[in-house]
């Protein structure tokens, strides 16, 4: 009897500690093993007040983190193994060129790619729109006298889904002064979620990719592509790399016979 109520003293204690510095979604699975291990223990000890204590640990913490699993069973029913090859591509052709023109321009911007985590809590903050990308709409909607230049877009399916939306500001010390709200933001989203994140800065029109919370910088706009296609795993279709590569072959032939052409005049 002392034996359990020590236990369970100490498992209190471990998980308050724990419950101050994680956040929610982070904290769920191991309190979800913490609930499991304490129960194949009191199963295998005949501890009967630790196997209720257990019970009464999992019920509580299925209804204070229900928005957690009910985002995570939506994630799980309507994740996207098979998203189309080309739509990507094509929305990371126009959002280089969407770049280009707000680096230049210096319209600050924030995207985030959704992947495997579904950023719905972060949609419901802005804006929902379901809209084709297109470069014009991005500047129109970055454009600094515009209500949802502020926040941040949501990017899915090659889709724009969600604009004006506020990320989580990442709290990690940065000895970098000129990392503004806009660059934290970013690197909250990809830390507390698999998303990746694209900025432009409204100061210096600086491209910068944050994946993981990390933060790249000093990007030109096709060295953020060459990335996001790395990250995203976005390929050419065969098809639609052999006409490219064909279109190299003709570009070549035609220069070679204007330089014969030259020659011979």
């Amino acid at each position: 009897m002392l034996f359990e109520v020590i236990l369970m003293g100490g498992t209190l204690t471990y998980a308050w500690l724990f419950l101050r510095r994680s956040s929610g979604a982070r904290l769920l699975p191991a309190v979800l093993l913490l609930v499991l291990a304490l129960v194949l223990l009191a199963h295998a000890l005949q501890m009967e007040l630790v196997r209720t204590f257990a019970f009464f640990v999992g019920v509580t913490m299925v209804i204070i983190f229900q928005p957690e699993m009910r985002r995570s069973f939506v994630s799980l029913g309507s994740h996207r193994l098979f998203s189309s090859a080309r739509e990507n591509m094509e929305l990371l052709e126009a959002l280089e060129e969407a770049v280009r023109d707000l680096s230049a321009k210096r319209f600050g911007a924030l995207f985030a790619f959704e992947r495997g985590m579904e950023l719905e809590s972060y949609l419901e903050t802005g804006v929902e729109i379901d809209s084709t990308f297109s470069p014009e709409l991005i500047l129109t909607i970055f454009h600094p006298k515009t209500a949802l230049h502020d926040g941040g877009m949501i990017l899915r399916s090659g889709r724009i889904v969600g604009a004006g939306c506020v990320f989580p500001i990442s709290q990690r010390e940065i000895s970098d002064r000129s990392i503004g709200l806009r660059h934290r933001a970013a690197m909250g989203i990809t830390e507390q979620t698999d998303a990746i994140a694209v900025i432009v800065s409204e100061e210096t029109g600086n491209i910068s990719i944050s994946v993981g919370g990390d933060l790249i910088q000093g990007l030109t706009p096709e060295r953020m592509t060459e990335r996001l296609v790395r990250l995203l795993k976005v390929k050419p279709e065969p098809g639609e790399a052999a006409r490219e590569k064909e279109k190299g072959k003709e570009t070549q032939v035609i220069s070679d016979r204007t330089a014969t052409k030259r020659l011979e005049a």
